[in-house]
């Protein structure tokens, strides 16, 4: 129980974070929210379920095919360490966003597929911590595995569509301290994954 629990959280933080990162999905969260209203831009959220199955498979795949190699494991858990401890930082110099909306055809849902499959910080995510993670958590239980990937898309997922209410309810949120402080706090909770990964990563190399 203490590992689903321990998996099902650092899915939900990944997936909060990932979902309130300044980042290309965001803005087009945004955007389609204050363009065509709040039901679009939920659309635009919901493209990481379906875009992210196969780019994680592929790196499931090319790990599991490479999971005897316990140094290249190692070396990829300190990878990940670095990638998540590259995205608290940025948390801390998050700034208020500005979002422009021009009027354009919806076709939210193209557009979100788009821009996350052509996003390179899903592949880089997928490949150095997401895929890694998932394949630790199936390894410990079924239950793990399965709460990791609950939490991360029902955090990722929802936190897209509260964004979409959000900006069309009270789009002085994104673009005041609230969402600064918010990213804040994110980034303490990444660090400390980091930190996490980081320590699994010298583990396996045998360093401790």
């Amino acid at each position: 129980m203490h590992d689903v629990l321990t998996f099902c959280a650092t899915g939900a933080a990944l997936g909060l974070t990932g979902a309130l990162s300044p980042g290309p999905l965001l803005a087009l969260v945004c955007v389609q929210t204050l363009t065509h209203g709040p039901r679009e831009g939920a659309r635009v959220g919901m493209a990481p379920l379906f875009t992210d199955f196969p780019v994680m498979s592929l790196c499931m795949l090319v790990l599991t095919a490479l999971s005897s190699q316990a140094w290249l494991m190692g070396a990829l858990s300190l990878a990940g360490s670095v990638v998540v401890l590259r995205f608290g930082l940025a948390s801390f110099r998050t700034k208020p966003l500005t979002i422009m909306a021009t009027p354009a055809p919806a076709r939210s849902w193209r557009k979100g597929v788009a821009t996350n499959l052509l996003n390179p910080n899903v592949w880089i995510f997928w490949g150095t911590v997401g895929a890694p993670t998932v394949l630790q958590a199936f390894a410990s239980s079924t239950a793990a595995g399965a709460g990791f990937l609950a939490g991360f898309y029902v955090c990722l997922i929802g936190t897209f569509a509260a964004v979409a209410w959000i900006s069309a309810r009270c789009s002085t949120f994104l673009s005041g301290t609230g969402y600064v402080r918010t990213m804040r706090v994110l980034g303490v909770v990444l660090i400390l994954l980091a930190l996490r990964l980081a320590w699994g990563g010298v583990v396996r190399l045998g360093l401790a």
